[in-house]
């Protein structure tokens, strides 16, 4: 499998990684996305690393722990072969300091996800979500103290708003802290905001890319097509809860041309949109997701073929949206 580097770090990572947000299913919330136990977590695990993919993305939040305690298990034996991200910020109870990222839930949740991963150490932590009542200055602080402790090797940042990141580098460049090597982001080819404001300002700075739900949600597992009912998946499940809206005649228009792309590749349309994605600037690493076995080995098919520049244009061409203000300022 592909290596990349995870920006100007000497990190080097699989092009995927496998997401556990299917793992558990211990609430109303994700089990809409899947209910796997240790054994079944396992069998996907033995795929992943028989296919080069080491890499397995969780967070503390996923089914309130319990995600990552199934892949803790699963992973017994062969946590040296692998790396590890996972996340700290949303809520984990009803207490005042059980979410954010302050310097007391930071530290309390990294010695809890530990435990639950049964490892010594996190090779990738995350702040899922900005924090406005918690000083940047603390939170970075932390982050740095829990590097030089060897409980974390390398930190990153998720659904920070471009300035939220700027600042974020500022004051670790300011104060000498460890930077964020990495963005965790949403990016696909029905969601392409993130090229307007965050892209631009990851590649200036020299940060990799992770990129969560690069199949919109579910929507371009190739379940959904026009005129058809949604064949039995995430989607039919209510699995897009929380997710960002898509204008039903935008998506079916995309759909239709990755249809028509994925016929004339002999790939489907998940494949077609996880490489599409694998060709964008800045993009070190896509995270996918399984409910099973198939759709495990069929993301993984995203590898070792390419799109014509033919194939690329049509995509961006249909999917392509219109800016919000200041991005289309000079553009017209």
């Amino acid at each position: 499998m592909e290596q990349r580097q995870l920006g100007k770090s000497g990190f080097r990572i699989p092009v995927l990684s496998l997401g556990t947000g299917t793992f558990g299913g211990t609430n109303d919330f994700f089990k809409k996305w899947g209910d796997m136990d240790v054994k079944e977590a396992s069998r996907l695990i033995d795929i992943s690393l028989e296919h080069g993919l080491n890499f397995f993305d969780t967070a503390n939040v996923y089914s309130t722990g319990a995600a990552e305690e199934i892949l803790g298990a699963a992973l017994k034996g062969r946590r040296d072969k692998s790396i590890i991200s996972t996340k700290v910020a949303f809520k984990m109870g009803d207490g005042p300091n059980d979410s954010g990222a302050s310097r007391y839930h930071i530290i309390r949740q990294a010695e809890e996800s530990l435990k639950r991963l049964e490892t010594d150490y996190i090779d990738l932590y995350f702040i899922h979500g900005f924090d406005p009542l918690t000083p940047i200055e603390e939170t970075l602080t932390t982050l740095d103290a829990l590097v030089k402790s060897g409980k974390v090797r390398y930190i990153g940042v998720s659904n920070y708003a471009s300035w939220q990141l700027m600042k974020s580098l500022s004051v670790s460049e300011k104060l000498h802290l460890e930077k964020f090597i990495v963005y965790q982001g949403y990016y696909s080819i029905i969601g392409r905001d993130y090229e307007w404001d965050l892209m631009p300002a990851v590649e200036d700075q020299g940060l990799g890319l992770m990129v969560w739900s690069p199949l919109g949600w579910g929507r371009l597992t190739g379940k959904i097509k026009r005129n058809q009912p949604a064949g039995e998946g995430r989607i039919q499940m209510g699995g897009a809860a929380g997710g960002p809206e898509v204008e039903e005649d935008y998506l079916y228009d995309v759909i239709d041309v990755l249809d028509e792309i994925a016929s004339e590749t002999n790939k489907s349309i998940a494949q077609v949109s996880l490489n599409w994605l694998l060709t964008r600037k800045t993009v070190s690493n896509v995270v996918i997701g399984a409910r099973n076995e198939k759709q495990l080995i069929e993301n993984i098919g995203a590898l070792g073929w390419s799109l014509t520049s033919e194939q690329l244009e049509k995509i961006d061409k249909v999917s392509d949206q219109k800016p919000l203000y200041p991005h289309w300022v000079g553009k017209r």
